[in-house]
């Protein structure tokens, strides 16, 4: 319990840490710590996850060359699924936006979330990751949820739940999220699985035969 409570508390200080002058220093110390445990408890497969990190980068590359600081996109993949949170400056830019992530390659589907409207300000980005820490941080301290199962994107106050997760841990995250302070809204963008899916994934561990422990023959 100690060893989770620390966990929890080093996401808090390490949200802290974005809101303040040492922003370009903590996401080096928050992938450090994650990425330690992401691999054992990820329910997508090692190849799966590469490809996911690859779509972000394509496609956030592409957007930046095509619209550079006119829009503020923000791209999510899990599992091929990639959500699209962030602002565009009309309804025109929106719909090509979409369009573009979806020609990038193995992309399944993409959920627009953008919102027409000028870029969120510094002050809004840092609240955000701070509220999706704090979401984090509050799933960890949860004994029936792992939290590399979820991936949380907060955008001005509406939080998004990714993950592939059974239905009774989609509905905890759900309410741990709506709980926390500074949510507005939670979307759910889960791929859900059955228990019996999760038990292939997590087979109970088996006891290993300890050995005999009697005196010594002489």
């Amino acid at each position: 319990m100690k060893n989770i409570k620390k966990t929890s508390a080093c996401y808090l200080l390490l949200c802290a840490l974005l809101t303040t002058s040492l922003v370009g220093c903590a996401p080096l110390l928050i992938g450090g710590m994650a990425g330690t445990v992401a691999v054992a408890s990820d329910r997508r497969t090692s190849g799966i996850q590469l490809e996911d990190e690859s779509i972000e980068l394509r496609a956030s590359t592409q957007i930046r060359n095509v619209f550079g600081d006119r829009a503020h996109v923000n791209v999510n993949s899990f599992n091929l699924q990639v959500l699209l949170t962030g602002e565009v400056s009309n309804d025109k830019d929106r719909q090509s936006v979409a369009k573009l992530v979806s020609e990038v390659e193995n992309v399944r589907s993409v959920l627009n979330e953008l919102t027409i409207g000028p870029n969120s300000s510094f002050a809004d980005r840092s609240h955000d990751l701070l509220v999706s820490g704090k979401i984090k941080a509050t799933i960890i301290d949860n004994k029936d949820l792992m939290v590399n199962s979820f991936k949380i994107v907060t955008e001005q106050g509406n939080v998004y739940l990714m993950g592939r997760v059974t239905q009774n841990e989609a509905n905890k995250a759900t309410e741990i999220a709506r709980n926390m302070s500074g949510v507005k809204k939670v979307t759910k963008v889960f791929q859900l699985m059955s228990d019996d899916e999760l038990r292939v994934l997590n087979p109970p561990a088996t006891s290993t035969p300890q050995p005999e422990t009697g005196a010594r023959s002489k």
